[in-house]
């Protein structure tokens, strides 16, 4: 059989063959573990990357210039070629991931991803995210801009195109910060990456982009990765994944003062208060177990841990949940090691204390990648005697339920919780659990980035108002988020101040004239659109 060609690089506006490529690798079919030979990727050394960056330098300065009508011009284009290529696209993605193509890809995903980009680009053009801000008393102007090196951005494998490093929402959010992007594609989908960058540098071309403005390269060495990080040359780096691996490019960026922006890991807890058991516990515990099992639970919001105060209810509903998890099936998982990391990480918390109820191993007899659909049961007690090691992720169908002995080792509970992307408290109707709610959302609240009430947290709505975001360690800060437009796109600019510049050398923004006349800035203290 004659050897697949070596896939090359996305490099200054052309596709180009990796520089003394160190390896290749092969994707695989999900869904029948069988490796996909058509196409091989190239894993690059330092010369790549470097070239990468010299490029994505240069492309920095240019694009800062450039107006917001350019950048978004190419965010459009860019969600225009892709739903050109949707049939192309659909296959591919589904081929690599396992994912139903319909409705998943087709009719969520992809539309989802077409929809942030075009937010990002009016986000763009509006410019009003930049928060010109003008003191004419002490002669002081300040605007956010683009942060003079390009983006790394890192997504992960379970959102082949809407978290995807070339064409998600942190590309969005940095394209339209008006940075180049260095994007790195997840070796679970490379062809769908392919297919997508092909794309972006049909729009890159279209609108004039400068040719380091959107490029991407397969694979890397693990030191080189962190080398990349840390290169003076790179403006930020965005990460979506696991925890190990984001603590380490975490290091590295730290270590010489780079912004790094992740979101790493999440049990997502949900509280249901005894006012809620005895309503609807069964209802609930049948919503759970949905949350959980939505794309065989490699969502990143998905429910990782349940806390319920012990009673007849409670046992109701541990039943119902064990009931459901041990009927339901296995679903695909993305990648060769899935399995084992998930049965790792159910057996680590089976050795903190926790007792399995259904599942627990990895599905052996499954056409593709396959683990059980899992739960297991701890005490309160015992999870406040460790619950570092039982807040464990399991990325995959698992969930753990504490039950409490009382409503102080509820609150004790949530105390105890690590930072987390979302928390969910179910209370009753009737307003019987409102004590009970006053108690622990304001514990909840500091320990996590979206509260939800009576909603399963799986999903995240692309909305203006969203946070993706949380306490470390789900994320590296805090005070950001990788979904929602314009608040996304702060991540990935640097504030400029301006004391005492001549008015001809200030940015249009921050003029006296309103560059627009709807720019929205605030003038001593006043957000408004007039002139100075």
């Amino acid at each position: 059989m004659t050897s697949p060609t070596l896939q090359p690089i996305l490099l200054d506006g052309a596709w180009r063959q990796a520089d003394a490529p160190s390896d290749r690798f092969h994707a695989f079919n999900p869904s029948t573990r069988a490796t996909i030979d058509e196409h091989a990727y190239p894993v690059s050394g330092w010369a790549d990357l470097d070239a990468l960056l010299e490029a994505g330098h240069a492309a920095a300065a240019a694009m800062s210039q450039l107006p917001g009508e350019t950048l978004a011009g190419f965010l459009e284009g860019y969600a225009e070629a892709i739903e050109a290529r949707v049939d192309a696209l659909v296959e591919a993605a589904h081929r690599e991931t396992g994912l139903p193509a319909e409705p998943r890809l087709r009719n969520v995903e992809l539309p989802r991803t077409t929809g942030q980009l075009r937010q990002a680009a009016r986000a763009a053009r509006d410019g009003g995210w930049r928060r010109a801000t003008i003191d004419t008393a002490a002669g002081i102007r300040s605007i956010h801009a683009p942060l003079g090196g390009p983006v790394v951005v890192f997504g992960p494998n379970n959102f082949p195109y809407a978290f995807n490093g070339i064409a998600g929402g942190d590309f969005a959010a940095a394209i339209a910060a008006g940075n180049p992007v260095i994007a790195k594609a997840h070796p679970a989908h490379p062809r769908t990456s392919v297919l997508l960058a092909e794309a972006a540098l049909e729009a890159a071309q279209a609108a004039g982009l400068p040719t380091g403005a959107v490029q991407m390269f397969f694979r890397t060495d693990g030191e080189l990765g962190l080398r990349l990080v840390s290169d003076p040359r790179v403006g930020a780096v965005a990460f979506t994944g696991g925890r190990p691996g984001g603590m380490k490019l975490k290091a590295a960026a730290d270590a010489v003062g780079k912004p790094i922006y992740l979101e790493m890991s999440s049990v997502n807890p949900v509280f249901v208060l005894p006012g809620a058991l005895r309503e609807r516990g069964e209802a609930l515990a049948t919503e759970l177990h949905g949350s959980c099992a939505m794309g065989a639970g490699q969502f990143c919001t998905k429910p990782g841990v349940t806390v319920l105060q012990a009673g007849e209810e409670a046992e109701r509903f541990v039943e119902q949940l064990q009931r459901l998890t041990a009927e339901a099936k296995p679903g695909v998982l993305l990648s060769p090691h899935a399995p084992r990391d998930i049965a790792s990480t159910v057996a680590a918390l089976q050795s903190a204390g926790a007792e399995l109820l259904a599942g627990g191993a990895i599905a052996a007899d499954a056409q593709g990648f396959a683990f059980q659909p899992t739960v297991l049961r701890v005490s309160g007690e015992r999870f406040l005697a460790d619950p570092g090691a039982l807040q464990s992720e399991a990325f995959g169908h698992v969930n753990l339920v504490v039950v409490a002995e009382s409503a102080a080792q509820v609150l004790a509970i949530a105390q105890a919780m690590e930072g987390n992307l979302t928390g969910t408290i179910c209370s009753d109707i009737g307003g019987g659990d409102d004590a009970a709610y006053d108690a622990l959302a304001p514990i909840l609240r500091t320990r996590v980035g979206r509260l939800l009430n009576d909603k399963m947290p799986t999903g995240v709505a692309v909305s203006a108002a969203m946070n993706h975001g949380g306490p470390f360690p789900a994320t590296g800060h805090p005070g950001f988020t990788a979904v929602g437009i314009p608040a996304s796109l702060i991540r990935f600019s640097a504030l400029h101040s301006y004391d005492n510049v001549r008015p001809h050398r200030l940015p249009a923004a921050l003029q006296d004239r309103n560059p627009t006349g709807t720019l929205m800035r605030l003038i001593d203290g006043e957000w408004t659109t007039r002139d100075v």
